[in-house]
């Protein structure tokens, strides 16, 4: 454990270590080179100004902790917790600078100097952060732990570590009372009672207790026990087996309440970011690639097969809310278009409709949508009536992802749940991402996912028929 401990310093020394070198040498790289251009002038010494920037850097580091390190974070947190930290150090240092009377002579030097810090520093900690991952994949900087209850819930999470090395997680195995398991699951170290024994000739940094909850005297027993010794506990609920989502506590007086669903789109200020980069996107597309395309798909198009150029299908947008959507036709024109789904070699499919498809062209003119207000850039795709309507019944959960506006595109499509949905598992597959993002939004994490549409676009996909 104090191994680990070390390592994990070390590491968060290496990632501050690196920051400051990274604000400072691009301070005195900016400074110089717009200083050749024209002379910037400094009421007071440059060490003190160098002093100062260090130290808003250190102040917003105190409300926008490093979070590089942990077992859990995704690269667009790091991304989004990076364009925090050095907006708001940028914003503390330009304020200073002002009271300082050197506010209009750096004007300049801080819009640059903000803009390079910002896209430097979020390389610098996603680079980091898959350094971080690699290192651990390899066994290094890993925690020993170990797992009281060999159930569902246990051996799910068993099953999440060894997916993913990069957790940095060693299970050391599990002890379960039911001897019967012993030569069955992985790693069975014995009975419960028998844990406490094995700790004590053992270096084990976590305790994870998957035991039902009806057990409240054995766990908190094993509670007593970790502190005792200095191991850290954690409870997975037993009713995790029935809602498996994100999951948010809250204090009322001395009462825990555990609100089932985090939806961030929820705050006006999400919405209104959303919306705002939905509109501005939306147009510049619109403005600028949309007119050409329509021109020449719209002719092939038409020499293709008879028909109009845009396909119009009702579709479920948010709350339940029926609209007209807006696509390239892709297909002759047919009776069977509102109630069956596009299959793979489906005859009705043109030739310059299979293109369209495969480059995702054909839902440019959904931009229009996201004008109009019916739909946003990113989030879940909209179905058509009937699917609503049947997967509604079979899948609990289905109407969930219409809490939020339907996409172009979204989390499920660039995780492999685009296209045709064979099977009930593909659709529950896709709900499922759509509900994720939609208690996961991040401004940042729709960027990453029209970056991935974008790279798609290009490479093409296997179900993109």
């Amino acid at each position: 454990m104090e191994k680990n401990n070390k390592q994990s310093d070390i590491l968060q020394w290496i990632i501050g270590v690196g920051d400051l070198c990274l604000i400072n040498v691009l301070f005195f790289v900016i400074y110089a080179e717009l200083d050749n251009v024209y002379t910037i002038a400094v009421t007071h010494n440059l060490k003190e100004v160098v002093l100062l920037l260090n130290f808003c850097y250190f102040f917003a580091l105190y409300f926008i902790p490093i979070k590089v390190h942990l077992s859990v974070v995704f690269l667009e947190k790091i991304v989004q917790h990076s364009f925090m930290l050095i907006s708001f150090q940028s914003f503390l240092f330009g304020t200073c600078l002002v009271f300082l009377n050197n506010g209009n002579d750096f004007a300049m030097f801080i819009v640059v100097y903000y803009l390079a810090t910002l896209i430097c520093f979020s390389l610098w900690r996603v680079l980091i952060r898959v350094t971080v991952k690699f290192y651990r994949r390899k066994g290094y900087n890993t925690k020993s732990i170990i797992i009281v209850g060999a159930g569902k819930n246990g051996m799910e999470l068993f099953r999440v570590i060894k997916n993913d090395l990069s957790y940095g997680f060693k299970v050391l195995g599990f002890f379960d009372d039911n001897e019967m398991l012993k030569g069955v699951i992985p790693n069975y170290l014995g009975r419960i009672d028998e844990m406490e024994t094995y700790t004590k000739a053992h270096s084990v940094d976590e305790i994870y207790c998957t035991i039902p909850g009806t057990n409240s005297e054995k766990i908190s027993e094993l509670l007593a026990f970790a502190e005792k010794s200095m191991i850290r506990f954690y409870i997975i609920p037993e009713f995790y087996r029935d809602v498996k989502k994100s999951m948010i506590l809250e204090i009322m007086e001395t009462i825990p309440l555990l609100s089932i669903r985090n939806e961030p789109l929820q705050s006006p200020y999400n919405r209104i970011i959303k919306r705002v980069f939905d509109v501005v996107f939306s147009l510049l597309v619109l403005i600028i690639c949309y007119p050409p395309l329509y021109i020449i798909a719209g002719i092939l198009i038409k020499i293709s097969s008879p028909g109009p150029i845009l396909f119009k299908q009702k579709r479920t947008g948010i709350y339940g809310y029926v609209f007209e959507c807006y696509k390239f036709r892709t297909m002759k024109v047919n009776e069977e278009a509102d109630s069956m789904q596009a299959v793979k070699g489906d005859p009705r499919t043109t030739k310059i409709g299979n293109f369209l498809r495969h480059t995702n062209l054909d839902e440019f003119p959904q931009f229009v949508n996201v004008i109009l207000g019916d739909m946003s850039v990113v989030g879940p795709r909209p179905h058509m009536l009937l699917h609503t309507e049947q997967y509604s019944q079979l899948i609990d959960k289905y109407m969930v992802r219409h809490l939020v506006k339907p996409g172009i595109t979204g989390w499920a499509q660039i995780t492999g749940y685009r296209g045709e949905t064979r099977t009930l598992e593909q659709m529950e597959g896709r709900v499922k991402r759509d509900v994720w993002y939609l208690e996961n939004w991040s401004f940042f994490l729709d960027l990453k996912i029209i970056f991935v549409t974008v790279i798609n676009m290009f490479v093409g996909e296997k179900n993109a028929y």
